[in-house]
């Protein structure tokens, strides 16, 4: 039974104009999303037990997505498939029924929520006699909207291309270049499709060498940082979590922060001293998304080293999304992918962001079941307001530099060069100047603190 939606109803504000289509207005668009029955949906997934999306969370996911490129969306609809037909995945008379839709509205663009077979796609643009994009390809989509950096551009090229190169029907087999040896016993030559498979493959290779480059120069940064050393800090999180907003907090930074799925894509490092002193580099990476394309996640392995290669990775959950659970399930998954362990209490901190929208119930409630949980508590913060922001900079900190400690040193004139480094790596509890012109101070600073203060010292001492 389908479940449908007007554009009013589904699509707020303006949207605004497509690239490419200035002239004739935005793109119009029909959003479909196949909501396959758990028998079907149990078939298709693998033996890991996954937490089932809500109708709803994905239609609006849907929505979000189409959105994102700036489509007009003239009807939504969600369509229960108890029987996926290999041809089309939807039944017939569905088919005929969107047909219909599409001719009425003038649509351009048909969206199907869902992972489309070449055959499906190619059949769902004869019937509806429009554009047909699935899931895949309106992600990608997005991201090549979104890519401003060479190596997010080659990135999503790249996986484009992956994508194409399954699409090739036999649409061109009439158009042969040559006959193959002489007479009639040669066969025919090199086809069109045939041809388009060559050059997408040679393609394949020049971006596959182009972004080996970029690795290779993404591998010296990053070996010039483990030289000074700052530990790295990555932000991870489903799109729209709210990541490019806690990196500008915690950054001071201008980073594009949108309501808006994959407002950014390519990954962004600044350096951040945190409140005693300790330097990180802080890293805001492509949010995460369920059902990511395979070849998207082996395009974007460049960027998303800089996940695996962390020293400490903050989960960002929006907790005021009803679907947070099965979002956070979908992030975990990925993270196993990349050879994260998710469950790493010492490596994952797990944030929720986003709870100034909740009520004080909902924000009560959910902070004592955290309090109850057998694994370290998340964290709950506003990137918005600033709430739990402090938490969240003395938790890092922790992680990174040790408990804080207390400590009393004594500063002799010859090392007064030191007092200012101690006021800015510690917190000065007191400080006598003594009639030697000597100075006790007593602070508490962070263990790797200590540690740099007592070096410091005794390389004075010895010098």
């Amino acid at each position: 039974m389908a479940r449908e939606k007007d554009a009013d109803d589904t699509v707020r504000g303006k949207p605004a104009h497509h690239p490419g289509t200035e002239a004739e207005g935005p793109t119009r668009a029909v959003v479909i999303v196949p909501v396959l029955t758990r028998h079907q949906r149990n078939e298709d997934e693998t033996n890991r037990p996954r937490l089932m999306r809500s109708a709803d969370a994905r239609h609006d996911e849907a929505v979000g997505l189409a959105r994102a490129i700036d489509l007009d969306l003239i009807h939504t609809a969600v369509v229960t498939v108890n029987d996926p037909r290999p041809a089309t995945l939807l039944g017939s008379g569905k088919v005929a029924e969107f047909a219909e839709i599409v001719k009425e509205g003038h649509a351009e663009v048909v969206v199907v929520d869902h992972p489309l077979t070449p055959v499906q796609q190619r059949n769902l643009e004869k019937e509806l006699n429009a554009k047909v994009l699935d899931r895949t390809g309106l992600i990608l989509e997005i991201f090549g909207e979104r890519a401003r950096t060479k190596e997010g551009t080659l990135q999503v090229e790249l996986a484009h291309l992956n994508y194409q190169k399954g699409r090739l029907v036999r649409s061109w087999t009439h158009l042969e270049r040559q006959r193959g040896g002489a007479g009639f016993l040669g066969g025919p030559g090199e086809t069109q499709i045939e041809s388009d498979r060559r050059q997408l493959q040679e393609k394949i290779i020049k971006l596959k060498q182009e972004l080996e480059t970029v690795r290779r120069t993404r591998d010296l940064h990053r070996a010039k940082r483990k030289k000074v050393p700052f530990p790295v800090v990555a932000i991870v999180g489903y799109t729209n979590a709210g990541k490019s907003t806690l990196f500008n907090r915690l950054t001071g930074a201008d980073v594009l922060a949108q309501d808006m799925l994959f407002a950014t894509l390519d990954p962004t490092l600044r350096r951040v001293r945190l409140p005693h002193g300790t330097p990180i580099i802080l890293s805001d990476t492509v949010g995460f998304i369920s059902d990511l394309p395979t070849h998207l996640i082996a395009a974007f392995r460049a960027t998303l080293e800089e996940v695996v290669e962390a020293d400490l990775v903050i989960h960002l959950r929006d907790i005021s999304d009803p679907d947070t659970a099965a979002q956070a399930e979908d992030v975990e998954r990925i993270l196993a992918d990349l050879g994260v362990d998710a469950g790493d209490a010492k490596r994952i901190i797990e944030v929720w962001n986003k709870i100034d929208l909740l009520d004080e119930g909902n924000r009560s409630r959910l902070l004592a079941d955290s309090a109850d949980a057998s694994k370290a508590p998340p964290i709950a913060i506003s990137a918005v307001t600033g709430e739990g922001i402090d938490s969240l900079k003395a938790i890092i900190e922790t992680r990174m530099a040790g408990e804080l400690e207390d400590l009393t040193v004594t500063i002799e004139p010859a090392q007064f060069g030191l007092v200012d480094w101690l006021y800015r790596n510690g917190d000065i509890v007191s400080r006598s100047d003594n009639d030697d012109g000597s100075a006790t101070i007593s602070l508490r600073a962070t263990q790797s603190a200590r540690e740099e203060i007592e070096s410091k010292l005794r390389r004075k001492n010895n010098g």
